[in-house]
């Protein structure tokens, strides 16, 4: 069954079948091949994969996000970023990151911080000289700081797949999204002197003015967080807080959204969240089959089997999940390998939490990585430009700084842990 479930798995991936039609399939070829276990399986795991009140927070935080990138909240936070930064060397380009940063706060979500940020951002960035290369890279790469920092759907559907916590998987995300956040800056800045874009000059005014304007934006992840280890809510209604708080951001506070656009934003968040649902709901069949065939077990005594340092356990898996990453869709790649590594994570005392962030962060550098990086197309569409014009050597610089930030993030633990230890105390 192991056989079958993997094969047909590859075959259907490669001929370019849509990921959850391919995860069903190999699950089923395998249920009909063993002959000893009937299809109603298929529908029962279906429905249970994702009976889930945890992962009810996945369409909420989408829905929220949805919100959030229609009632002015993206321009603002730019407006606030660019009065922090933005007279730098290369500032507007940090402007971007930095904004990236703020909203993915927000959104949750890679592929819609990388669409709200970059379309306004990037023609900003042209006028202002810089070339379309940078522009789209840059855009791209920062888009991915929404599957890090906290609320992060890429991190629920990892701690629907394990025995993780989503409040301390949130925390974990902070320091490590900073991280990447200021990793990403220094190519920026070099572009800046280089190329001898125009600066502006430092006004404190424009700072006390745009953070007055996004202190409405801002308080959002201080709620969700602040709630949930208040003991006010669970995370995931912290996530339906968030769509209301975001509707009364937009319709009451900044006036920017009208009650006649929430259903187009529902319908497009509902298809949003139907995609990634169904994914998990095939990705619970093909779980059940490898748990069946005991293939986690089997592959967690393999890695054993090849070293038993932590050292090197975790590089073999860095190199895996960024190969993993390159061409398979995010969660559907945390559902299939986090019930296969994280058998092992015992034998060589690694955290969960720590772990998942390890995974989060290699997954997100894949949807920048060609030739399937999502965030690539997401990026490129924004100026209706081919996908080799946003494949250049600023692309790979980036990836490089973030490969350095991820080595730190790997090694050295407490970067996760700190404040998910010290929101125990």
């Amino acid at each position: 069954m192991g056989i079958v479930l993997f094969v047909v798995f590859a075959i259907t991936l490669v001929i370019g079948v849509p990921i959850a039609l391919t995860l069903a399939a190999g699950s089923i070829a395998a249920l009909v091949f063993s002959g000893k276990i009937s299809l109603f399986v298929v529908g029962q795991k279906l429905f249970s994969s994702v009976d889930s009140f945890s992962l009810m927070a996945i369409p909420f935080f989408m829905l929220a996000g949805a919100i959030m990138s229609s009632g002015g909240i993206s321009r603002r936070l730019i407006n606030l970023a660019n009065s922090i930064v933005g007279w730098l060397p290369g500032g507007l380009g940090i402007v971007a990151v930095l904004s990236s940063m703020f909203f993915g706060a927000l959104s949750g979500s890679p592929t819609a911080t990388c669409a709200a940020i970059g379309s306004i951002m990037a023609p900003a960035l042209l006028e202002r000289g810089y070339g379309i290369k940078f522009v789209l890279s840059t855009i791209a790469v920062s888009g991915i700081l929404g599957s890090i920092i906290p609320p992060s759907t890429t991190m629920i559907t990892y701690s629907s797949a394990t025995d993780a916590s989503i409040g301390d998987m949130f925390m974990g995300g902070i320091i490590p999204g900073m991280l990447l956040t200021l990793f990403l800056t220094p190519t920026c800045l070099v572009y800046g002197i280089k190329r001898k874009i125009p600066r502006q000059s430092f006004a404190i005014n424009n700072l006390l003015t745009s953070f007055k304007e996004s202190i409405g934006a801002l308080l959002m992840p201080v709620i969700i967080l602040g709630g949930i280890y208040g003991g006010i809510f669970t995370p995931t209604e912290s996530a339906a807080v968030a769509c209301a708080y975001g509707i009364i951001v937009g319709v009451f506070i900044y006036r920017e959204l009208k009650f006649k656009e929430l259903h187009a934003i529902f319908i497009s968040a509902a298809s949003s969240a139907g995609m990634v649902m169904f994914i998990i709901s095939a990705a619970g069949i093909f779980g059940y089959i490898m748990a069946r065939e005991q293939i986690p077990a089997a592959i967690a005594n393999f890695m054993l089997g090849i070293s038993s340092d932590q050292i090197i356990f975790l590089f073999l898996v860095n190199i895996l999940l960024l190969i993993i990453g390159c061409f398979l869709e995010t969660t559907a790649a945390i559902l299939i390998l986090a019930p296969i590594l994280y058998p092992t994570l015992s034998a060589y005392g690694i955290n969960p939490v720590h772990f998942g962030i390890i995974m989060c962060v290699n997954l997100a550098i894949g949807m920048v990585t060609p030739p399937l990086g999502v965030n690539l197309y997401v990026a490129a569409g924004l100026q209706k430009e081919k996908i080799e014009t946003i494949v250049n050597k600023y692309l790979f610089i980036y990836i490089g700084s973030m490969l350095f930030a991820l080595a730190i993030i790997t090694y050295i633990p407490e970067i996760v842990m700190l404040l998910p230890s010290l929101s125990k105390h």
